[in-house]
């Protein structure tokens, strides 16, 4: 489980050989280095906090969504994405602007404006919501882009928003 620690972008964590208690440690491992331990998380200056939810620890429902996918709509049942968990590592290096083939754009969906950073040579995109009263970001989620999705991200970037929000 420590040689997930020493995984670097792009290479993928080794999570297939372990049971489901050493892959959430080996996991956590690697959320805790690199976002909760981290005292420089931020995107261009702005901090970065995880989402509020409703009787949740935050820092723990954001841990579950950039490890799970929502697979029920009506109950928002999570279950376990291996292709999301392999890369979690990739966020830091993503928010850092260092390495990737990088688009990074706002866009106004149906929830609200959301910041965009998206490798398209790695298909891979982290989402960010801005604060409004703070100069802050929520870190919603960063996933695998798979079949269609791809094609979704860019119809956002050909209609993102003039500045980065």
């Amino acid at each position: 489980m420590p040689f997930n620690l020493l995984k670097r972008y792009n290479h993928l964590l080794e999570i297939d050989d372990l049971n489901f208690s050493n892959r959430i440690e080996s996991l956590r491992g690697v959320f805790d280095r690199d976002i909760v331990n981290n005292d420089n998380f931020s995107f261009r200056g702005k901090s970065l906090n995880p989402t509020p939810k409703d009787g949740e620890i935050p820092i723990d429902t954001l841990f579950s969504h950039l490890t799970t996918t929502i697979v029920d709509g009506k109950t928002k049942k999570r279950e376990f994405e291996r292709d999301r968990s392999i890369r979690i590592h990739w966020i830091k290096n993503h928010l850092r602007e260092k390495e990737g083939d990088l688009m990074v754009f706002s866009t106004k969906d149906k929830g609200g404006i959301r910041t965009y950073v998206y490798d398209k040579k790695e298909l891979y995109v982290i989402v960010l919501e801005p604060l409004r009263k703070i100069d802050e970001y929520y870190l919603l989620t960063a996933y695998y882009l798979t079949g269609k999705n791809r094609f979704k991200i860019e119809k956002k970037y050909k209609r993102r928003l003039d500045e980065l929000l």
